[in-house]
């Protein structure tokens, strides 16, 4: 074999080991979209911001009644009201009781693309009241 032989071999070794580490190297997973998200990626806690209102804390755990579902609180300040959660195919809906029996309110969002799950918005409903615009995101 000839030195320009060997060189070329090594070469193609090289590289070939190179493109096998590639392989090898872990990836940053890419950003879930909304519907790729399940509702036990929303545990934990959470900001919730309703507009002209004062931020509330959103926490949530699994519901012990329905697997799928959420279960937590809204509290701002002396403040609590339950909350029920649930995430279908990316739509976000969130019912809040003042009374622990009835729905109070219905907040119906979306979990845009771009904020890999760690942001919703979208329309907060109460009874007689203008549809108010909420975002709610992971508390830092």
């Amino acid at each position: 074999m000839n030195k320009r032989s060997i060189l070329a071999r090594l070469s193609s070794l090289i590289a070939l080991l190179a493109l096998s580490a590639c392989k090898l190297m872990p990836t940053r997973p890419a950003c879930p979209a909304g519907a790729d998200l399940s509702a036990d990626m929303l545990h934990g806690e959470w900001i919730a911001q309703v507009a002209d209102e004062a931020p509330w804390t959103l926490s949530l755990r699994p519901h012990p009644e329905h697997q799928g579902s959420l279960r937590g609180t809204l509290t701002q300040g002396s403040r609590q009201h339950a909350v029920v959660v649930d995430l279908d195919d990316g739509e976000f809906t969130l019912e809040e009781s003042h009374d622990g029996r009835r729905i109070a309110a219905t907040w119906l969002g979306s979990l845009p693309a771009q904020a890999c799950g760690r942001q919703i918005v979208g329309q907060r409903t109460q009874a007689d009241q203008p549809h108010r615009g909420f975002l709610i995101f992971r508390k830092p």
